[in-house]
């Protein structure tokens, strides 16, 4: 069982909901910046995905959390994280396959999906743990207005 404290996200949504997943994958950042790490190598990255919303679906769900690990874990799970390319490109550095990155890309999958939902929840974090010591947490910047 995985048992662990996250960075909390404030919200007024009526629900919360937190699904958890490992993703093991190789990846390599191409920048003379990143030392060793230009290399390939691989993580057991560690996964949190917040969702909230007011409005539960047809089935009495938000999301289904089912739904949620086959969106990502299929998708990532040992894989080259470098070869999704519709998520990570060399010609632009904010998109290199860093925790970061992950972080981000998760949140566009998750959320892209959502975006399709009749009860439209949202993606409120993305918490990715690449190492016992090194975590991201990424959030969606608020709307103005």
């Amino acid at each position: 069982m995985i048992q662990q404290i996250y960075p909390q996200v404030q919200h007024s949504y009526q629900f919360e909901l937190n699904k958890d997943m490992h993703i093991a994958a190789a990846h390599y950042i191409p920048h003379e910046d990143a030392g060793k790490c230009q290399k390939v190598h691989g993580h057991t990255y560690f996964v949190n995905i917040t969702i909230a919303g007011d409005k539960l679906d047809e089935s009495g769900f938000l999301v289904n959390f089912a739904s949620l690990k086959k969106l990502i874990h299929n998708r990532f799970d040992h894989s080259l994280l470098n070869d999704h390319t519709d998520l990570f490109s060399e010609e632009d550095s904010n998109y290199f396959p860093t925790t970061e990155g992950v972080a981000r890309a998760i949140y566009e999958v998750i959320q892209n999906e959502l975006d399709t939902k009749a009860n439209k929840p949202k993606c409120v974090q993305v918490f990715v743990r690449e190492t016992p010591t090194s975590y991201v947490v990424f959030r969606p910047k608020r709307k103005e207005g």
